[in-house]
């Protein structure tokens, strides 16, 4: 019979967890010296060099006071770029949960540049409003697109996001009935694999369709347009956070499937130029839009933020000058506070108007040159939440996108680690390990959920407004604080604008679009 040693058990055991106790201090111990002794040696950093070993907590503390600073002393309404307040709408809407509030608004109303809009002494009844019409773009093109949502996904290339994301944003798409731009890093089987209809972006590396000299492959780019569900082409001149700087993908993101869909080398930054070489003035943007359309059949535009408006006054001129039907199908206008996966801070900062002003001087130039019937806007860069959707179609956008507001549907935490791979929510990295947490399924549901849901609430400001459906916003439904206790409605900070005309156009028409000359 064998019988067991209790005493003796505790005995071993406790005289084992000595020693390992002993042997973890004095591990302990060496590893402080060792620091010690390397930061009173080394010349790089002072603050190490002065105080060893417990000046390097000031590193790992900077490191941590983002995300300290967000869950413990930042009120709901001061983070940036996005706040608490706009974070959490866009969660409870893609989960589909009760968004609304009890007791009083936390925003401040009295702070110039404050949204406010115009509610009707009789509103529509909710019996009244009238459905959102699909509204057509290049209905003169071979192959028009009708849209049928007016709040649609930005662009977000595969690679600076993951194959997960790609798939949760094409499926969700697809279930929202609104569009997917596939951001300038190429056309993935990823964006394809869900059935939603594709904007494809051209940008100035022209991933997908260039050729071995980074010029404009056309064959390639047939292929492109020959997926039914690529629906429009914009090729891209500049991005809201970073106007004059191309696309940055750092070297631990180019995996080699990322590699052969952009046709670049693995394991090597990828740096697009900061602007189309071939594409140096008005009239050669023009000529690129016909060369695109002609090859493609299908309606082309370009984004870009703006700068100098004066530009904007060239190009209205130079499709005078041609004839309305060299102008592009669409222009995006992206706002300097418009996200990114990296760029220089100079640039995120300084450079570039932001879409509270762009926007109207876009929509104001067009009317002003009468081409406003024949382009469509569609305004992009930090509209996530109702308020600032019906904002940009009181304005005159005839279309909204969003990025980052998507991102926070797919489990964005804004934990800003977008650049190095390390993304906590399996967004925007390439390590499988993370991206495990992302579950496309799941995520696409949340996606689908949000665009409804926001819809749905900018519908219930318009029916508050006393217009039937969103698309009947305008500028008298809108004021701006312009002062504390004063504010002013936007038809009188810019001229009004009239409502979209839908014409029907004949294949006949298809003719009046100038073929791309070489």
């Amino acid at each position: 019979m064998v019988t067991f040693d209790l005493p003796g058990f505790i005995t071993t055991f406790l005289a084992v967890m000595a020693a390992l106790f002993v042997f973890a201090i004095g591990v302990g111990v060496l590893l402080v010296v060792t620091l010690y002794i390397i930061d009173i040696t080394q010349t790089q950093h002072a603050i190490r060099r002065n105080f060893p070993v417990i000046g390097r907590l000031r590193y790992r503390l900077e490191h941590l006071g983002v995300f300290f600073r967000q869950y413990f002393s930042a009120m709901d309404r001061e983070e940036m770029p996005f706040n608490r307040a706009q974070r959490a709408w866009v969660y409870r809407a893609a989960k589909n949960l009760d968004n609304t509030q009890p007791f009083g608004s936390t925003r401040d109303l009295r702070p110039p540049g404050t949204v406010l809009f115009t509610n009707a002494a009789f509103p529509a009844l909710d019996t009244e409003p009238t459905a959102v019409e699909p509204l057509t773009i290049g209905p003169d093109c071979p192959q028009p697109y009708a849209a049928s949502s007016f709040f649609n996904i930005s662009a977000m290339s595969y690679g600076a996001i993951s194959q997960p994301a790609v798939r949760a944003l094409s499926r969700g798409a697809r279930q929202a009935s609104c569009w997917l731009n596939t951001g300038e890093g190429g056309l993935s089987p990823y964006h394809l694999e869900g059935g939603a209809d594709l904007v494809f972006q051209i940008g100035t590396a022209k991933y997908g369709v260039c050729d071995q000299g980074g010029a404009l492959d056309e064959n390639k780019l047939r292929a492109v347009a020959a997926h039914s569900q690529v629906r429009l082409f914009e090729i891209k001149l500049s991005q809201g956070a970073k106007p004059g700087k191309g696309g940055i993908l750092p070297a631990i993101k180019v995996t080699p499937e990322i590699a052969t869909i952009r046709g670049i080398p693995v394991g090597r930054d990828s740096r697009s130029p900061n602007r189309h070489p071939d594409i140096a003035d008005p009239a050669a943007l023009l000529d690129f839009v016909a060369r695109v359309r002609a090859i493609t059949g299908k309606p082309t535009g370009f984004k870009l933020v703006i700068g100098d408006p004066r530009w904007f006054d060239d190009l209205c001129q130079t499709i005078l000058r041609r004839g309305p039907a060299s102008a592009p199908d669409f222009v995006t206008v992206d706002s300097a506070d418009g996200g990114t996966g990296a760029a220089p801070m100079s640039l995120l900062d300084y450079v570039g108007l932001p879409i509270q002003e762009s926007l109207p001087l876009v929509v104001d130039k067009l009317s002003e040159y009468g081409l406003r019937e024949r382009i469509r806007v569609i305004a992009s860069g930090k509209l996530i939440n109702p308020g600032e959707v019906a904002w940009a179609l009181c304005v005159g956008a005839d279309f909204v996108n969003s990025a980052r507001g998507f991102l926070f549907a797919l489990g964005c935490i804004q934990s800003m680690q977008c650049d190095k791979n390390t993304c906590p929510a399996g967004i925007t990295t390439h390590n499988p390990r993370l991206q495990r947490g992302l579950d496309p399924t799941d995520k696409a549901e949340r996606v689908r959920h949000y665009a409804e849901n926001l819809r749905r609430e900018v519908e219930i400001i318009t029916h508050a407004c006393g217009a039937a459906n969103p698309r009947q916003l305008r500028r008298e439904h809108c004021r701006i604080v312009v002062s504390p206790g004063r504010s002013v409605p936007l038809d009188e900070l810019y001229r009004p604008t009239s409502a979209p005309v839908h014409q029907t156009h004949t294949d006949d028409d298809c003719a009046s679009i100038p073929a791309y000359q070489d």
